[in-house]
């Protein structure tokens, strides 16, 4: 890029020039940010966060040609900007990847006429390589961070609107706290029990599809132009014609008494993709018990009535707003939006339960 190209007929403004320093002063930070992940990152993700690095090196180069040098003050960078500076170097997590693909979505040059074209082009393919790179780390989180959230919030909620409907009765506060644990340990153990009946049936039915080595042992009795191998490979979606090709090499190598060097008969290990059914099933009861916790300590230090069940709504919307905001940032979306809704649906499942309470309290009065 040229930057001098962009150097302006007239004298800048005031105004202007704070303007330009501002975007120095970002461009800068962003690319302290990229550095310190790259510090943490190996291999390829580490040398394409240096080469953004580098990128908004050249956008801090135009910035300066149209100041005439290095200003004698310079504002300081954002909050946000040094935030993610400050999680970059100690965490470097999906979490900053995240927050920084949201800053790139809102690059300001598309309606400064004193950007360049190309400069508002690359901030739009920097917000593309920075969503590729936390799209990494969102696969790598996904289900593990699926069942944390998912375990997490349904304790909540649904030990939430357990104690407002029970404590709406009007029963004695040990009863609403012996409903909230048993309400605790039936959701962690149900969750447990059916996070580990769902991975271990994954397990099985990919075990079922996958390929097996049950006719490797007679590949070489097999004809080698009239094989039924190749539609073996046919079942899996490969062409007639490569299918065929690949029979053929399979049975040769099979007779030659050499390795297959085509696609293996055996079945393939699994274990990484679907993870262990018993540690899927203790995180689920622990994410669980987690969130069904809050909404009964209130009972646990001894509060009763209308303060216990103000400081557990407090306690719960505070944890609801902050997984939702957690979601929010994770997929790119805007956190608060998240946060409200998660906060919605929890108090909505409150309310519903507090009212059919309050009306069984006045039925059995």
């Amino acid at each position: 890029m040229n930057s001098s190209s962009a150097v302006p007929d007239v004298p800048p403004t005031a105004a202007e020039r704070r303007r330009w320093a501002r975007y120095l002063v970002d461009e800068r930070a962003e690319a302290d940010v990229y550095r310190r992940l790259a510090g943490r990152r190996a291999g390829e993700e580490r040398a394409i966060l240096l080469a953004l690095a580098d990128a908004e090196g050249r956008h801090e180069a135009h910035w300066l040609d149209l100041l005439g040098g290095e200003p004698s003050r310079l504002p300081r960078p954002g909050i946000r900007t040094q935030t993610l500076g400050w999680m970059a170097s100690r965490f470097g997590s999906i979490f900053v990847l995240a927050l920084a693909q949201s800053a790139e979505e809102r690059s300001p040059y598309d309606d400064d006429p004193h950007a360049s074209a190309a400069m508002a082009a690359d901030e739009k393919v920097h917000y593309e390589v920075v969503r590729g790179l936390a799209a990494r780390g969102r696969r790598r989180l996904s289900g593990s961070f699926r069942a944390a959230v998912f375990g997490a919030n349904d304790g909540l909620v649904s030990n939430l609107a357990l104690v407002m409907g029970i404590g709406a009765t009007g029963v004695a506060p040990q009863l609403v706290l012996f409903s909230g644990v048993a309400g605790l340990l039936a959701g962690a153990l149900s969750m447990g029990a059916g996070e580990y009946v769902s991975v271990r049936s994954q397990r099985e039915l990919l075990e079922a599809t996958e390929p097996s080595d049950y006719a490797n042992a007679t590949l070489n009795d097999l004809d080698l132009d009239a094989n039924e191998l190749a539609l073996v490979y046919r079942t899996r979606g490969m062409p007639e014609d490569q299918a065929l090709v690949r029979a053929r090499e399979a049975v040769a190598s099979a007779q030659q008494g050499t390795a297959h060097p085509g696609e293996p008969l055996a079945a393939r290990d699994d274990d990484d993709v679907v993870g262990s059914a018993w540690r899927a099933a203790i995180s689920s009861f622990l994410f669980f018990a987690s969130g069904a916790i809050i909404p009964v300590l209130p009972w646990i230090l001894g509060l009763s009535g209308l303060a216990a069940v103000v400081l557990a709504l407090v306690l719960v919307g505070i944890a609801l707003m902050a997984t939702g905001a957690a979601v929010g940032v994770l997929s790119g979306a805007p956190p608060l939006r998240r946060a409200l809704r998660q906060l919605a649906i929890g108090y909505g499942a409150a309310a519903v339960t507090y009212a059919l309470g309050l009306a069984f309290g006045v039925t059995l009065g």
